[in-house]
């Protein structure tokens, strides 16, 4: 007996099918949202390239207005938005000239809190792959489970044990398995590769915050700070890759 996918469709029962429409709606789903991750951490990171020469520039003519308009217009860079948002916070405590312990402090936090805004921003979309990921297997061996069930009820109907009895309910189980793997093993992989690039990212706005409160606490002061910060945030950067 030869079946097709028709037939094979056809002789599923209702339950399965509807784990198949659950798997065809899971790996929609994971794929949509990775291609849309790949994007925005490209974005991303092209951005951040653009980004430091300009910001650094400003930086050393002490233009802070037009750099925070600068992080504004760079709305993908991870680096614009939390340098953008925790200057834009401490400017008033830049520009009276007098900067104490307690307003670096409060750049610190300021840093902090668009961090940690920045960071939920990224991994936004991760708990999709991972739960695709770790489920589509057993919603396919579900699916297996109930082929196999189904295999012997024909088998109980036909009366016999030949393979023309169970050909469809084994062929519905192996589909089912093969199915659920093939949705889960891009999910892991995004979710991996994705994980990795979020940490470099992350590592990436870790060392230019610092930096920045260097420049804080001893540009405003006259020593090197300044200096330091521009050059190896702008070198860096245009790297490419993770700061540290």
């Amino acid at each position: 007996m030869n079946l097709d996918f028709a037939e094979i469709w056809a002789a599923t029962p209702v339950f399965g099918k509807f784990l198949w429409a659950v798997l065809a709606f899971m790996s929609v789903w994971s794929l949509s949202v990775g291609m849309s991750k790949v994007w925005q951490l490209k974005k991303a990171q092209n951005e951040t390239i653009k980004f430091a020469p300009e910001f650094s520039q400003f930086l050393e003519e002490d233009n802070l207005g037009e750099a925070i308009k600068l992080a504004e217009s760079y709305k993908k860079s991870h680096v614009a938005r939390v340098l953008g948002g925790a200057l834009a916070e401490v400017k008033p405590l830049i520009m009276d000239g007098s900067v104490t312990v307690s307003d670096i402090n409060t750049a610190e936090r300021a840093v902090e809190r668009e961090m940690l805004m920045e960071m939920v921003s990224l991994k936004r979309g991760l708990a999709v792959l991972a739960t695709v990921g770790s489920t589509a297997p057993f919603v396919g061996l579900l699916g297996t489970v109930f082929g196999i069930i189904n295999a012997f009820e024909g088998m109980a109907k036909s009366g016999s044990g030949g393979i023309t009895a169970i050909a469809a309910g084994i062929a519905e189980a192996l589909i089912a398995t093969g199915f659920g793997l093939i949705v889960a093993i891009p999910a892991v992989w995004f979710y991996n590769y994705f994980t990795t690039k979020i940490d470099n990212l992350s590592a990436e706005m870790v060392y230019t915050s610092k930096e920045m409160i260097d420049y804080l606490i001893k540009g405003v002061s006259g020593e090197f700070g300044r200096s330091r910060f521009t050059r190896e945030f702008n070198t860096q950067a245009q790297s490419g890759g993770p700061l540290t």
